[in-house]
């Protein structure tokens, strides 16, 4: 079956008003006790509308979704400063999503990956890199910054990973009680990228003020007055930028054995990386690393909070539960919440699950609701460390451009969580997660928690 394309009226409109009754507090409705949401309610670009609402809202919306022939169609989110287009299509089942993410020759990143509304061209590749590029451009680069990111390279990480782990935790372990996200979550990806790059320590905090303004622009807390939104992005950018290529001027004087070193020397097929693509991979790199992997370690401390039962499973066996565990942390966090292709300009019509898309056609495909589909979970909305398998596409579908650090973020998440249940077993939060005001990430800001004191240094308590 084909679908037609969405007139105006069939549009999902900027924002919407509940009028049904049996809709609780929560925007959740409730027929024979089963939570269900109204699709027609649903607008995935109303930040506060949608994403700002509880997570089960959340969830419930994914399912009616997902229970829809065809996808619904959206106008733009508002983002200051940049003209909305005619709006996108939001997936929601992992065939589709696959199918989109393996065939990119129909479906370009280079319109921009990260967000719904389309940004200049040189933003995109400024802030996304190669997020933001299409084959050969695409493969150039990987070519060369993979050099980086081989197996070799990232084994010989896994000591400095543990032994900045064991230092967090040393310097929290006798409070009893911190901010899980501040203390202990957003340090290890940092100190790591920082670490692997050369960065010098005196930087690390003000390299995580700046990637919080670039992924946290919609959020108060991180960009207080949106009329400066633009600008305040662009002068976080251009702040990591100067640092990188200040870094890379010194490294290619100077080489040392950090990544940095290694690419600005690297060469594939006679071709290396100019300045300007390193600061931006830089960009990327601490931005992406960093965030998925705080995000995946505060949602994992919460979820172990919720689901007493599965720390339980865990901590009878750290060793043999880890690998699950981390990936089921990955898979129902789903930091990343989608990503998007645009059908190219050069592409013909392309049918997906009955849909017609035509040439510049945007699709979002949201991870985070594919991640809970029925078809490839049993038992999808429930949390379980020892899930297997676990297809989930936390780090994106497999496809060019899955992503580049996924074997160094397991790597993170599994010391982090390594050392907090072998030393904190009993940590959990106080109060329930501050969460970003974001529909790109899915994101804590803070999250207080307590535990046993115990000692620097020892597994004593």
């Amino acid at each position: 079956m084909t679908i037609a394309r969405p007139s105006a009226s069939d549009v999902h409109p900027a924002s919407t008003t509940e009028q049904a009754s049996d809709i609780n507090p929560s925007g959740v409705r409730k027929a024979n006790g089963v939570r269900k949401a109204n699709a027609n309610d649903i607008n995935l670009s109303d930040i506060d509308g949608f994403w700002a609402r509880p997570l089960e809202y959340r969830r419930a919306a994914y399912a009616a979704l997902r229970a829809q022939p065809g996808f619904p169609f959206y106008r733009e989110p508002h983002v200051p400063f940049i003209q909305s287009g005619p709006g996108y299509y939001a997936l929601t089942r992992m065939d589709d999503i696959i199918a989109v993410s393996r065939n990119p020759m129909i479906f370009t990143s280079s319109k921009g990956a990260t967000s719904a509304v389309d940004a200049p061209v040189e933003f995109n590749e400024f802030y996304g890199s190669m997020i933001n590029m299409d084959d050969p451009r695409h493969a150039r680069l990987r070519r060369i910054v993979s050099k980086g990111f081989t197996q070799r390279q990232l084994n010989a990480l896994t000591d400095n990973i543990t032994r900045l782990a064991t230092r967090i935790v040393d310097d929290v372990i006798e409070a009893g009680d911190c901010d899980a996200v501040t203390a202990i979550a957003a340090k290890l990806p940092l100190a790591v990228i920082c670490d692997l790059l050369g960065v010098p320590v005196e930087y690390h905090e003000f390299v995580l003020n700046r990637t919080n303004v670039i992924l946290g622009a919609l959020d108060p807390e991180y960009v207080p007055d949106m009329a400066g939104m633009f600008g305040a992005v662009m002068q976080a950018g251009a702040d990591v930028a100067k640092l990188m290529r200040e870094l890379a001027a010194q490294r290619a004087k100077h080489p040392t054995d950090d990544l940095t070193s290694l690419l600005i020397n690297a060469q594939v097929d006679g071709e290396a990386l100019t300045p300007d693509e390193l600061a931006s991979f830089f960009i990327l790199l601490a931005v992406a690393g960093n965030e998925t992997t705080r995000n995946a370690i505060s949602w994992g401390i919460q979820l172990l909070t919720e689901h007493p039962e599965q720390r339980a499973i865990w901590l009878a066996d750290l060793d043999r539960f880890t690998p699950t565990a981390v990936e089921e942390i990955v898979r129902y966090a789903s930091p990343v919440i989608f990503m998007r292709r645009t059908v190219s300009d050069h592409a013909q019509p392309f049918e997906l699950s009955g849909q017609r898309l035509e040439p510049g056609d945007k699709v979002l495909m949201f991870y985070e609701a594919a991640n809970r589909d029925p078809a490839y979970f049993a038992e999808a909305e429930t949390f379980q460390v020892r899930r297997s398998p676990n297809p989930h596409i936390g780090f994106g579908a497999h496809g060019p451009h899955f992503c580049l650090g996924a074997h160094l973020a397991r790597q993170e998440i599994s010391v982090m969580f390594h050392q907090l249940l072998s030393r904190m077993p009993d940590i959990h939060a106080t109060a329930p997660p501050v969460r970003l005001r974001s529909m790109f990430i899915n994101g804590i800001k803070h999250l207080p928690v307590t535990w046993t004191p115990g000692r620097p240094g020892s597994n004593d308590r």
